[in-house]
Formats: C-alpha cells, structure tokens, sequence
C-alpha cells in the first residue's frame, strides 16, 4: 500500500429536516388541532483513529465526504428520521486542522480516540410547536438547519519514542533492522527510505520502545533539495533524536563534521522546537575504520564538531555497539516517563 501521510477534504454535515404544517383530520374530531411533526437532525461527521490503519492513502483520493439529511417531520405527531453519522477512520497520530485557518480541529493520538469534526444541523419545528389559546391553528414551521461544512486538512504525525536523523546512506535503515524486527529496504545508494518505518525494539520481555527512520536529509532540504522536510513531521512526538554520522564515507571529498552540521541547521530551519529536543550522536560505521585509528577518529570529529552531548560508537551492519545504545535509550526513556508522571 502507498504511504500517504498528507490529505485535504471536504466535509459536509448533514442538513436538518423541515418541520411540518399538518392538522388532525379524523371522524367526529372537529378541529382537531396542529399535529405536525419535528425534522429529524442532520448527520453528523466523526474521526475515529484506528490502531489497524497506517497512511491516509484512502483521503487522498476521495476527497468529498457527506452525511446523510435528516427526515422531514410528518403529519400525526411523527418527527423525522434523523440521519445517520459518518465516521472516518484515520491512523493513529493523525493530526486535523481547518484547512485555511490552521485552526486546530482533533489530536488523534490513542486507538479508538474520536473527535467530532462537522455537527449536523437541526431538525425544524412542526406546528404543533406554535399552538396557543389564541392561535388554535397555526401554521406556523421552521426549516432544518443546514450541517457544517468545513475544508480539512489532516497530517499523520507516526507516534514513536526515538527518532532517527541524519544523511541518505547513514546506515538509519541498517540500525533499525540491527536493533529490530523492521526490515526496511538497504541499498548502495541515497534515499533508498522513501517513507517512514517504525520498529518495535524490545530490550527484555517487559520493556520495548519504538523507533521511527524517516529518509535522509541533505544540505538544501528546506528549499526543497532531496526529499526535502515533508517527512520531519513524523519526529515531532519522539522523546529523543538519535543524529546517525556515516564516520568512514567511501567519497574523500565527504566532511562528516560539514554533513553533520548542515543536518543540524536543517532541523533548526524546520522547527525550533524539534531542533530543541533531546538528541544523541550516534557515530556509524565504525567497522571500516582500522581499530587503531577508532578512538582517535572519533576523539577528532567530537572536537571539531563541538559537540558536548552523549555519544555512542556503532557499527550498525555488524551490531557492534548496538547494545549498550539500546540500553542507554531505555534508560533514558524510563527516566522521561517518570519525570512525566510525576509532574
């Protein structure tokens, strides 16, 4: 299936239905007085995430949704039938706003969460309504209310504990299947992850946490360069950025210290607040560096990056260093979460 996680639609509630204007009209009752009906409401239209969908590809092409009109009221007291609600199911994490405004609309961030988006109108007011000791036969009604109708704009944001960052051909594809049972597509060359994958990465039998690996970026992405930043949506709810650094590229003319320092001010240029969030520098690829020279590589890039944070020497095609990672990332997570429930 493709993934999309971008859609714009048209929502349009349901209209309410008129009132009626009726008299009772029965054998030996003269005059039996006003008995029209109410209209029935108008549907309204619901989101609901669902744990089993994972992209917005079902919006992307049916763009117009509509619930159903409530009944006119009847003659004989009967109201009408109000219409039926329709639900649209989205992925968990789906984020709608107004389409124009940027109003915030719905957060659908657990399964089974649901948000009204479009209210049907109401039903108008039959004639007996109007009834009086001075007017004994009205015919007086009132119209349906028309249903809301909106432009939506609906943006999955995937929910995940640990987001990966860095260049095409890092090695993110190769770490999330090294630590997890992802198996995102590997190859020699750049933007080989076209869209996001997540991996559940399950450190013992009662502890887990997701990570998500989005397509690389390059110097240049927030004019459009690459992939550009379409995809850096799905790191704003991670509690921690892992920034991956290809230490040893097989290009000379390569700077991993220039690479990684344009993956920083293309994060700043993206948001400030997801520039701002807690993040780690994970050094890949040590493998190819000879073990002699290892500790004064990285000693080498730390300094002349300036970096000042937690880092962590991996070889993600071989697993070295992959552990104590995971490790630390747990760790590091059961502390935000306390700190969490405790506020």
């Amino acid at each position: 299936m493709k993934f999309i996680d971008e859609a714009r639609i048209d929502v349009i509630a349901g209209r309410g239905g008129n009132g009626s204007a009726s008299f009772r009209r029965e054998k030996f009752i003269p005059m039996g007085g006003p008995d029209g009906g109410d209209g029935g409401k108008g549907g309204s239209i619901w989101a609901e995430a669902d744990r089993n969908i994972n992209t917005l590809v079902e919006y992307r092409f049916t763009r117009m949704f509509r619930a159903q009109h409530g009944e006119n009221g009847r003659g004989a007291d009967c109201y009408g039938k109000g219409g039926d609600d329709l639900t649209l199911r989205v992925p968990v994490g789906t984020v709608i706003t107004e389409n124009e405004s940027g109003a915030p609309i719905a957060d659908l961030a657990r399964d089974g969460q649901r948000a009204l988006i479009a209210r049907g109108g109401k039903g108008g007011l039959g004639n007996l309504h109007f009834k009086s000791s001075t007017n004994r036969a009205p015919r007086q009604t009132t119209a349906g209310e028309e249903g809301e109708e909106l432009r939506l704009h609906m943006e999955l944001k995937v929910l995940a504990d640990v987001g990966l960052l860095g260049m095409p051909n890092a090695g993110k594809s190769t770490l999330i299947r090294a630590i997890s049972a992802a198996k995102p597509k590997v190859a020699d060359y750049p933007f080989t992850t076209l869209h996001p994958n997540l991996g559940v990465v399950r450190v013992d039998s009662e502890r887990s946490f997701v990570v998500a690996d989005v397509p690389g970026l390059i110097e240049g992405a927030a004019e459009g360069a690459g992939l550009g930043h379409q995809f850096l949506r799905h790191l704003a709810r991670t509690s921690l950025l892992l920034h991956l650094v290809d230490l040893a590229p097989f290009d000379p003319e390569v700077d991993p210290v220039r690479d990684a320092r344009a993956i920083v001010e293309e994060l700043r240029k993206y948001d400030e607040e997801l520039h701002a969030k807690s993040r780690w520098l994970v050094l890949n690829k040590t493998d190819l560096v000879p073990e002699e020279e290892r500790a004064s590589r990285i000693a080498e890039f730390i300094r002349e990056f300036g970096w000042e944070g937690p880092v962590f020497a991996i070889s993600a095609i071989s697993g070295g260093g992959c552990q104590p990672l995971v490790f630390a990332i747990m760790e590091h997570l059961q502390q935000s979460r306390a700190v969490l429930d405790g506020a």
